[in-house]
């Protein structure tokens, strides 16, 4: 699902094009192929219950999609982001600054499964992730490389040293807030273990009366409160058109219902 509400090429880079995010509050440059902003990293974004004066960090920031949305919905945060892909380090600074938040927002290059320099384990009120949806053992990787390292666990971290990763730079009681595929429910599982409770499910259906294809995980660090499974959001109505509260986190940077 593309999240961009308008596009028109970069004449300074032709492999790239501008994009107008949250109705046109977020603009971004991203890559004419490969990985581009989806409308998952929107409303993860929109599901990150952070608060005024919370540190926040993302893990596999990207061009900045997902920090930069988070921002424009809440002015008085800082963001975090580490991103293994030099390209994407260099491309989510541009972003940052043509949004001009440079002093709440910063990507640095790092591989999550190693201590980064400059970010503080055990430091973050929030910490949130898009890791990669496929398991290359079952799914076909894709030949862009970009899209492949942003997409498939090829090489780079899998989905426990994803999860591990937020447990280690989450505060004792900070929050956690992932998305994924419904069919690995029981690795997101089994990764929090006993680190984390609280554990609320939103599955996300794409038509009412569908089987969920994505999920919404949160947690808590430490808590031992027990599972939530909490009602389905239906993104599409019958005109096959977004249902109004889908509608206004992609495009007015409205927060998660509920």
């Amino acid at each position: 699902m593309t999240a961009a509400e308008q596009t028109r090429p970069d004449h300074t880079r032709p492999d790239h094009t501008r994009d107008a995010l949250l109705g046109g509050r977020i603009l971004i440059e991203q890559p004419r192929r490969g990985q581009r902003a989806t409308a998952d990293a929107v409303m993860l974004a929109a599901a990150v219950p952070a608060k005024r004066g919370q540190a926040v960090l993302e893990l596999g920031a990207g061009s900045g999609v997902g920090m930069l949305c988070l921002a424009a919905r809440l002015p008085g945060i800082a963001v975090d982001g580490i991103e293994i892909q030099p390209d994407l380090v260099a491309l989510a600074a541009r972003n940052i600054a043509a949004n001009g938040l440079e002093d709440r927002l910063r990507v640095v290059a790092g591989d999550l499964r190693r201590r980064v320099a400059g970010i503080t384990p055990n430091s973050y009120d929030q910490v949130f992730a898009n890791p990669p949806y496929f398991d290359t053992a079952r799914h076909r990787a894709s030949p862009h490389a970009g899209r492949a390292t942003a997409r498939s666990e090829s090489g780079e971290a899998d989905l426990p040293q994803w999860i591990a990763a937020m447990l280690r730079h989450a505060k004792p009681g900070g929050r956690l807030t992932l998305i994924h595929k419904a069919e690995r429910l029981a690795d997101i599982l089994q990764a929090f273990g006993s680190k984390a409770g609280g554990i609320r499910i939103v599955p996300l259906q794409s038509r009412q009366g569908e089987a969920a294809k994505r999920i919404i995980v949160s947690a808590v660090k430490g808590s031992r409160a027990p599972l939530e499974l909490a009602p389905g959001l239906v993104l599409h109505g019958a005109d096959g058109g977004y249902v109004p509260a889908v509608d206004a986190m992609l495009r007015s940077g409205a927060a998660f219902p509920g």
